[in-house]
């Protein structure tokens, strides 16, 4: 697979997975009354989940540079995670920060591993 192709492939599931992943905090976020920033969080284990689901797959390189890279790349956010956890510490939040920083790394972490494990179920 060449490099343009597969740029385009990341491309095509980028496209896809930041207007949902928008859409999906936005939708979440608007459900819940409170500081911590569950939109992001949400997305944020679906997505590594799901990235944990596709790389215990036996995929080729196109599967993943469309669905791992690109979708779920973009379906996932650090720099809002960051941005939102660092918010919540300035504003005072700092337990509400402490508790997003946690609940995020061990549930992505785990999320992943769920994932794989799915995985190794379903894939034989």
């Amino acid at each position: 697979m060449t490099g343009l192709l597969t740029a385009l492939l990341v491309a095509a599931g980028a496209a896809v997975g930041a207007p949902l992943r928008y859409l999906t905090d936005r939708l979440i976020q608007s459900r819940h009354d409170s500081v911590f920033p569950w939109g992001t969080f949400v997305v944020n284990l679906t997505g590594s989940a799901l990235l944990g689901f596709l790389v215990a797959l036996p995929a080729d390189d196109a599967v993943r540079a469309l669905a791992g890279t690109g979708f779920c790349g973009a379906l996932t956010t650090y720099s809002t995670f960051s941005y939102e956890t660092l918010r919540l510490a300035e504003d005072g939040a700092r337990l509400a920060a402490v508790a997003n920083v946690v609940v995020s790394i061990a549930g992505g972490l785990g999320a992943g591993a769920c994932g794989m494990l799915l995985a190794h179920n379903v894939g034989g």
